[in-house]
């Protein structure tokens, strides 16, 4: 009987460890687009998470989708509570349009998570007439007439 009952409370510890809640990537972005981006010029975007768990959490890799795009990422666990980085650096080497991805492997609970990068690469010619094209005013809101005006 007591071999039985010793059996029966292994068995439910090693259920209860194997259920219990690891570390959690929650990243706040998982897609980023750069929208029209000069051509020979390369770009980065650092992609921040949380660890939501209860356990820290280690990026064992970071796997971008090709040649173009270059990850790099918090080396040290990242406790419960506190945030790391994963950075990608796209070489916008081709013209047109890109959807790159990065595929972040760590011990979190969901192992994988994968981020995304898109935008246009255009011509420096084409990039520097987006960038002097002016913005169009912002609406604010008139207090005493209650209507929405543009500046």
């Amino acid at each position: 009987m007591k071999k039985i009952f010793s059996l029966f409370v292994a068995l439910f510890v090693f259920v209860a460890v194997g259920y219990a809640q690891k570390g959690v990537l929650k990243f706040a972005k998982e897609t980023h687009d750069f929208g029209k981006v000069e051509q020979g010029k390369p770009v980065t975007y650092v992609f921040e998470f949380k660890n939501t768990g209860t356990d820290p959490v280690v990026i064992n890799d970071a796997q971008a989708s090709c040649g173009c795009t270059k990850p790099s990422w918090t080396r040290e666990p990242v406790l419960p509570g506190k945030t790391g980085t994963v950075s990608a650096t796209f070489n916008a080497a081709a013209a047109g349009p890109f959807n790159k991805s990065v595929t972040v492997t760590s011990n979190a609970e969901a192992g994988q998570t994968v981020l995304y990068l898109k935008g246009e690469v255009v011509s420096a010619a084409a990039a520097a007439e987006t960038a002097a094209a002016p913005a169009a005013a912002p609406a604010v809101k008139d207090k005493k007439k209650g209507t929405k005006t543009s500046r």
